[in-house]
């Protein structure tokens, strides 16, 4: 299974960006091979509109069937969960820390939004 991660560098090591539709990148962790990919997400950092939107759309076509990040607004909370993608929230550190958080079933699943639309 793969899940998505919000990141603000290029491996494990680096930060988990605390915004899910402005994130800088979105590492996509794979738990069967342990491997990743990262996904650049440049278009919506500064994006007027639908940055959350197209985010979700973003993770969900990569494949991933769960989300690690530190805040989710509601169109993308909305895009995520008719699409069967499970979002956990954390104030993990590092996507390290995310990661071992989630394996160890430390996470909880959100069942709602966190924050407003348009949230910076």
């Amino acid at each position: 299974m793969k899940i998505a991660l919000t990141i603000s560098g290029n491996d494990l090591k680096a930060p988990l960006d605390n915004r899910f539709g402005r994130a800088a990148k979105f590492l996509i962790y794979d738990l069967e091979s342990d491997t990743f990919v990262t996904i650049d997400n440049q278009q919506n950092l500064n994006a007027a509109q639908g940055a959350g939107i197209q985010s979700a759309e973003t993770v969900v076509r990569s494949g991933a069937k769960a989300l690690v990040t530190a805040h989710c607004g509601p169109k993308a909370f909305r895009v995520l969960q008719s699409a069967g993608v499970k979002i956990y929230t954390t104030s993990a550190a590092s996507v390290a820390e995310a990661l071992a958080d989630y394996r160890a079933g430390k996470l909880s699943e959100s069942q709602s939004e966190d924050v407003a639309g348009h949230w910076v």
